[in-house]
């Protein structure tokens, strides 16, 4: 028995619109890297890129439990010696708030080259608009 394998040119991608406005952070960056690999689909495979687009929207107002908000630290560094930063959850959301959730996503993707064009295909948004009204994005309620 052959196991099927969809041809990238059928591989048929869809625009979700997903409202963040009092989810929480981890159970809906889960949600959004599972359409984003494509792993609802019966076709799926791990490594062709046959996931879905996702918009999300008032990013601004999704929510972390407990005491995440001061507790949860993100780390980057400069390149310098001693270079390492280091910023609170609440003090990415005042500055960038729609990184806390890509943060989120990008750790629940694959670490390649697939990953990167997979997380291509998420579009933040802090507001409640987005410029996508082309494609027709259908709601997706989580």
């Amino acid at each position: 028995m052959k196991t099927y394998l969809a041809p990238v040119n059928e591989i048929e991608k869809k625009w979700y619109l997903v409202d963040a406005e009092n989810k929480v952070l981890g159970r809906l960056a889960s949600e959004i890297a599972v359409r984003l690999r494509g792993k609802h689909k019966p076709t799926f495979s791990d490594f062709i890129d046959n996931g879905d687009f996702v918009i999300v929207t008032n990013a601004d107002k999704i929510k972390l439990t407990g005491n995440k908000w001061d507790d949860k630290k993100y780390y980057r560094h400069t390149g310098y010696m001693g270079g390492l930063k280091e910023t609170s959850a609440k003090e990415l959301m005042a500055k960038h708030p729609t990184d806390l959730l890509i943060h989120a996503v990008k750790g629940m993707l694959p670490k390649n080259k697939l990953g990167a064009a997979q997380l291509k295909k998420l579009k933040v948004y802090a507001g409640s608009t987005h410029p996508h009204a082309a494609q027709q994005p259908a709601a997706l309620d989580i």
